[in-house]
């Protein structure tokens, strides 16, 4: 699945995503030229259970960022960037936070919630046009022919509209399971689950907690949202640091964890995704899949052959695990569950799949 990266220009979020994926390389969706990077997720869990079996090899699961030139009036005309911004799974907006007088800003100061609104809005003024064309043509189709399915989809539109009218993105219009499955269809930008991420200034750092709960509470209602602070600069220096270093840098800003690692896990909650684990000497790893997935398609995830021949799956939570010692201690203390094709994974499983 993939989070685009979205902001005004000199917002820091092409710095954001260098630091976050690292290597990276350009391509282009649709007429929008972007880059693409792989962040690993971070997650002590999977070091616990990672300890236990001593592998050649530790995989952490992965999420896939976009990185896409800066949002402005101009660009959401054109429809090569509104292609490309469509076929993103979630948007990570990032917020100017931090004050610099070297340093511009699109809209003449430096206002968080003033710049998401603004985005907000252009978002959805795109997604009305898009909107509006869809319903002209289904009024000259319903005109031809006589059609529940066309009468469905019109009054859906239609409801859409008016919310796209009041100023409120789709993210937020209550829907059916097949009602949004179909609203989806049409990849409507402010239907799109949202993250904002407010990058601070080296100065608030130790607020950072503080800024983030603020904000979180002046957005707290906004379905499919979430928020996450950071700061840049600190980001960039800390990426430059070796591991016990950097843990001492942040140490000294009163932070326990880099702003990364909760951007990531945010992006994650965001999307709907879970992590299970699989362990044996060659390789332990993690996993990524969408909430309330049975074990055979977590097993396809796997592998093909995983699924086509699944006969049950091997399921321990990964604490239990850490705790009984080993995975031949958990089976023979009965701490291993055996589970049919239909168990939902649970987030943190560590799974063992019977096949054929």
């Amino acid at each position: 699945m993939r989070t685009a990266i979205i902001g005004l220009p000199m917002t820091g979020k092409s710095s954001l995503f260098s630091i976050l994926t690292g290597a990276h390389q350009a391509t282009r969706l649709g007429g929008l030229a972007a880059r693409v990077g792989v962040a690993t997720v971070p997650d002590p869990r999977l070091d616990a259970v990672a300890a236990l079996f001593r592998p050649a090899k530790v995989t952490h699961a992965t999420l896939e960022y976009l990185d896409t030139p800066s949002i402005s009036k101009e660009a959401l005309r054109e429809p090569g960037y509104l292609a490309g911004l469509r076929v993103a799974d979630a948007f990570a907006h990032v917020l100017r936070a931090f004050e610099d007088d070297r340093v511009p800003h699109e809209l003449g100061s430096v206002d968080p919630m003033r710049d998401l609104e603004h985005v907000e809005s252009e978002l959805i003024l795109g997604d009305l046009v898009v909107l509006e064309k869809r319903l002209e043509r289904l009024e000259k189709d319903r005109k031809k022919m006589k059609s529940p399915e066309l009468d469905r989809e019109a009054e859906l539109l239609e409801r859409a509209k008016a919310v796209l009218e009041a100023g409120r993105p789709l993210r937020e219009m209550p829907l059916e399971e097949e009602e949004e499955k179909r609203l989806r269809g049409f990849q409507f930008l402010s239907q799109k689950p949202m993250l904002w991420v407010l990058n601070l200034g080296e100065e608030e750092a130790s607020r950072l907690h503080q800024i983030e709960a603020d904000y979180r509470t002046r957005l707290a209602g906004r379905a499919h949202t979430a928020v996450a602070a950071i700061c840049g600069k600190i980001e960039a220096e800390l990426s430059e640091l070796p591991q016990q270093e950097a843990q001492l840098y942040l140490e000294s800003f009163g932070l326990a964890e880099s702003g990364l690692e909760r951007l990531i896990s945010a992006t994650c909650s965001l999307l709907g995704l879970i992590c299970f684990f699989t362990g044996s000497a060659p390789e332990v790893r993690a996993w990524t899949i969408p909430k309330n997935t049975t074990a055979l398609k977590a097993a396809g995830v796997i592998h093909t052959d995983f699924e086509q021949r699944f006969i049950r799956a091997e399921v321990v939570n990964w604490k239990v695990l850490v705790e009984a010692g080993s995975l031949a201690a958990a089976r023979e203390r009965g701490l291993l569950r055996l589970e049919g094709k239909d168990y939902i994974v649970a987030d943190g499983d560590v799974l063992q799949i019977r096949h054929g």
